[in-house]
């Protein structure tokens, strides 16, 4: 009984090893289809960089520059010719000579256009009788026609004394006041002239003009000579004084 115990055992054991060696190999398999189908099912499951490498073509291999052949030119023989010297058959006991004068150098003749004819070597077309040399005169600068013309802020400064203006008793009882501007020129003495509004309150202008006429400026001097200019004056009416 022993005996039948053992071999009923032993089949045993080998029925169970098969099962199991037939199961892991199918287990195995399986694990291999699924890891060989999972790129092709699922391709972003896949490293791009590994990707890539695969799908990215190598370079095309290099192609031959077709470089164009340089022609030969064959150049055609240039025929060499031998100079052959001959001795003559007899020797003259005198020789003639021929011997020709050479051509001087040319003569140069010193002239200037529209100074007259001159001849080689003769200086005297330049400075002759047949035209007069007359020389450049540099025509001195014009002077300014008409006064200069000064700012109102120099012209304030070289006055002698302040311009104090009558007040019109019709422009006062009106309570009008301002500035008027004044154009005129001052003299070589000093005085005014030509004196004319330019702007201001018409009531006050004729007092402006008077009291203009009676200024005084202190002349001014251009290049140590008195001179007349022009220039601006404000004339300012103020009730409150």
């Amino acid at each position: 009984m022993f005996e039948d115990s053992l071999v009923e055992s032993t089949g045993r054991i080998r029925t169970r090893s098969s099962r199991l060696a037939g199961a892991s190999f199918f287990l195995q398999a399986a694990i291999l289809a699924v890891l060989i189908l999972i790129p092709y099912l699922y391709p972003d499951a896949l490293p791009r960089q590994a990707l890539t490498r695969l799908l990215i073509a190598p370079p095309p291999p290099p192609m031959r520059a077709n470089l164009p052949e340089h022609a030969v030119v064959s150049r055609p023989a240039m025929p060499t010719t031998l100079a052959s010297l001959t001795m003559p058959s007899r020797i003259p006991a005198h020789a003639a000579m021929n011997v020709t004068d050479a051509p001087g150098p040319p003569e140069v003749g010193i002239g200037v256009v529209g100074l007259g004819s001159s001849t080689p070597g003769d200086v005297r077309g330049l400075f002759g009788s047949d035209t007069a040399l007359t020389p450049h005169v540099v025509s001195a600068a014009k002077p300014r026609a008409g006064p200069l013309r000064v700012s109102a802020g120099v012209a304030a400064g070289r006055l002698l004394a302040p311009i104090r203006p009558v007040y019109p008793v019709i422009a006062k009882s009106a309570r009008i006041q301002g500035t008027v501007v004044v154009e005129a020129t001052i003299s070589k003495t000093g005085a005014v002239e030509n004196a004319h509004a330019v702007s201001g309150p018409p009531l006050l202008v004729q007092a402006a003009i008077e009291a203009i006429a009676r200024a005084r400026y202190q002349p001014y001097e251009l290049n140590g000579e008195p001179v007349e200019v022009e220039t601006s004056i404000n004339v300012v009416f103020r009730l409150d004084e």
